[in-house]
């Protein structure tokens, strides 16, 4: 197994990597810098150029290169601006799921948002273009033949983790700190039984092993 992080340099992304290599996960950390590949080389991590605002093809050549069999989509475009954030939270999500489709990758994992499949409350997050492009990235995940996963974390902080979690129900919500939501997503790849699942969670009192099991 191979692990592409596409987003390795956000904040659940660089938490990911330290998960894996704690776990002994073969990874390669999706970049889209050349600065930011120069700096993970100097630390012995290996890495992948990638641009998601570049054609099919070019993602293609560049998901193809890095060898891996899964894929973690952790990237965004931090609100830049609505534009930037379609083009990568959603144009840019689904090239990539078209890309592990035809060239058979068949695991994926999705770090989606808290209520992006519930519309009535898009407008009070304040991001509604960001929400916007997480449920129809989700929705077309769905549609794939992949094998998914997709996760909807609380808000995030940038607490220590607690290794704890719950359990979210449909109006319930909750903060977690992204420590923790990269453990999750190293027990989900670790785990087969997650596949074809949804995890809407935050920070609770059961060990995160007893979740994603």
């Amino acid at each position: 197994m191979k692990v592409l992080i596409i987003g390795a340099h956000g904040n659940v992304g660089h938490l990911l990597i330290g998960e894996l290599q704690s776990r002994n996960i073969d990874f390669v950390a999706g970049l889209r810098s050349q600065e930011q590949i120069k700096a993970y080389n100097e630390n012995n991590i290996e890495t992948q150029y990638i641009d998601l605002t570049a054609s099919l093809d070019e993602i293609s050549a560049s998901i193809e290169e890095s060898g891996a069999d899964v894929i973690v989509f952790s990237a965004g475009a931090g609100g830049a601006s609505d534009a930037l954030t379609m083009e990568i939270d959603l144009d840019g999500a689904i090239k990539t799921m078209m890309v592990a489709e035809a060239n058979n990758i068949k695991r994926y994992i999705m770090v989606s948002s808290l209520f992006s499949d519930d519309r009535d409350k898009w407008d009070a997050t304040g991001i509604r273009p960001y929400m916007t492009a997480k449920h129809y990235a989700d929705d077309h995940l769905r549609g794939t033949s992949l094998d998914y996963t997709i996760i909807h974390p609380g808000a995030l902080t940038n607490d220590d983790g607690t290794g704890k979690i719950q359990l979210l129900g449909p109006n319930e919500s909750g903060s977690i700190p992204r420590a923790d939501v990269a453990k999750a997503l190293a027990l989900i790849i670790e785990n087969p039984a997650t596949i074809k699942k949804e995890y809407t969670f935050a920070s609770g009192d059961t060990p995160a092993e007893e979740v994603f099991r």
